[in-house]
């Protein structure tokens, strides 16, 4: 799109706007299987006949499979998404609309906001079992284990990481290549959150999906940490906080705590605005991760309100970037 001359990324403005006013409507999916769901069944099929455990199959095999299977998956994607593009703009500004309602499908501003406000909400009645019912649904950590603080922070953890890998980051490829860079972007953050994990499963078949999901996310997760660092905000952890620098300073120290390479940055950069401590132990299942906290010196016994909170700053972010979306269309199409 940004290299075709920048006609589409009004496209990409329509899908901001079209999935901030109407989210993912349910009866649209219960009728229509997800995008996605259709990228997890072409995952799971290749999975099964490729990586079958009670198979004896040999690890550098596996990694083959893995790294064969993701490429044909982009290739085969990005070049039924570049027909489809390449047809529908055939049709002028209604292709232009077409193009940015079915990329709305697949940028998730509105769900990921209702998804962090349902924890929000029962923990401002200090519903403990309904905010781990709800947090559970966003998290892949044992709800049962995590006491008031422990379900704010998964909260505003995965608002951060996924502000950075749902929307920022389909985003970016969007703007970038069009319909096949965000299907693409989608097909790897999709292979990476199925087989990308460092289990004796899918630590050779899921590497390649793991570090491809890496290199794509390194950009948009630093645009993300941008976003919510920049971002005008008030909460009183705002009008107590540090300058800019300072807040950076911190960012640049707090970031590699992370165990991933990326996540780390939006989620240290919400920490630092919030001034709340992020990440930290935590059980998956029966087994504690021993996990560094992320700003150590902020406040630790967090609830609702650092969730509503985070939840401001997240819409203010998500404005900013709508508008440089909207900004670069604009000046592209004066060029």
């Amino acid at each position: 799109m940004i290299l075709s001359g920048g006609g589409l990324l009004f496209a990409v403005v329509i899908a901001l706007l079209v999935d901030a006013l109407f989210g993912e409507p349910e009866w649209v999916w219960r009728k229509v299987p997800h995008p996605v769901v259709w990228f997890g069944k072409l995952i799971d099929i290749w999975d099964h006949c490729f990586n079958d455990p009670n198979k004896h199959i040999s690890s550098s095999s596996r990694r083959l499979s893995g790294f064969v299977g993701l490429a044909l998956g982009i290739v085969c994607l990005g070049l039924a998404a570049w027909l489809i593009e390449a047809v529908l703009l055939m049709a002028g500004w209604v292709g232009y609309l077409v193009i940015g309602v079915a990329g709305s499908v697949l940028v998730a501003q509105r769900s990921l906001y209702d998804h962090v406000q349902a924890v929000q909400d029962p923990l401002a009645l200090h519903d403990i079992a309904g905010g781990r019912q709800a947090v559970s649904m966003i998290v892949g950590r044992d709800p049962k284990k995590l006491d008031e603080p422990g379900i704010a922070r998964a909260a505003i953890e995965s608002l951060a990481e996924n502000f950075s890998d749902g929307i920022v980051a389909p985003v970016f490829w969007f703007c970038l290549f069009g319909l096949p860079g965000l299907i693409i972007y989608k097909f790897v953050n999709t292979a990476d959150s199925m087989i990308g994990h460092r289990t004796e499963r899918y630590e050779a078949f899921g590497w390649a999906a793991a570090r491809f999901d890496d290199l794509l996310n390194l950009v948009p997760a630093r645009l993300t940490m941008a976003l919510l660092l920049f971002a005008p905000f008030r909460s009183e952890a705002s009008m107590r906080s540090k300058a800019v620098s300072q807040l950076w300073q911190g960012i640049l120290a707090d970031a590699p705590r992370h165990r991933s390479p990326n996540a780390g940055w939006p989620e240290a950069a919400m920490a630092q605005r919030l001034d709340i401590a992020l990440s930290g132990p935590r059980y998956y299942g029966d087994a504690l991760t021993d996990e560094p906290f992320v700003n150590p010196d902020g406040k630790r016994e967090i609830g609702a309100a650092e969730i509503e909170a985070s939840l401001s700053l997240y819409h203010s972010a998500c404005w900013i970037e709508g508008g440089c979306v909207a900004a670069l269309a604009l000046f592209s199409n004066l060029l």
